[in-house]
């Protein structure tokens, strides 16, 4: 063989290895991505039914539901437009409170309730997650909710 030869199978197989490193990147990056949802969009049926994402929204004043002694807490989460029944089996952040934004991730169940594996909390009085703030100005407009 030639070297013109050797060298072009030298690039060949750079280029395979290339092609196969982007696409384990690729997979591995479409299984990790959490995509976000407001509670309108969850009421529409937006969100794929067998992967995880989030869900953002306002706790509904006076939805806030526990046992005594137990972990489970459920609630409902909302855009202002539309509600999301929420349940949270764990410890909720020291910040958690009725009337506060929170984004909260998870999947739903065949009931329609967003199962949550975890919830984050807005981290002072003047703070609203993003996703949160664009979904309640989508639903009200820029003057607000």
């Amino acid at each position: 063989m030639k070297s013109r030869h050797y060298r072009m199978l030298g690039i060949g197989a750079v280029l395979a290895t290339v092609a196969i490193g982007a696409t384990f990147l690729l997979r591995a990056m479409d299984e990790n991505i959490l995509f976000y949802y407001s509670p309108s969009q969850v009421a529409d049926g937006e969100p794929p039914s067998d992967r995880r994402f989030r869900v953002g929204g306002l706790v509904v004043n006076g939805s806030v539901e526990r046992e005594p002694g137990e972990l489970e807490v459920r609630f409902m989460l909302t855009d202002t437009a539309h509600n999301v029944p929420v349940v949270y089996a764990g410890v909720l952040p020291d910040l958690f409170r009725e009337g506060q934004g929170i984004i909260a991730h998870g999947t739903m169940n065949d009931r329609g309730d967003f199962v949550a594996d975890e919830v984050l909390a807005k981290h002072d009085e003047n703070y609203m997650p993003p996703e949160v703030e664009d979904s309640l100005k989508a639903v009200h407009g820029e003057g607000g909710y």
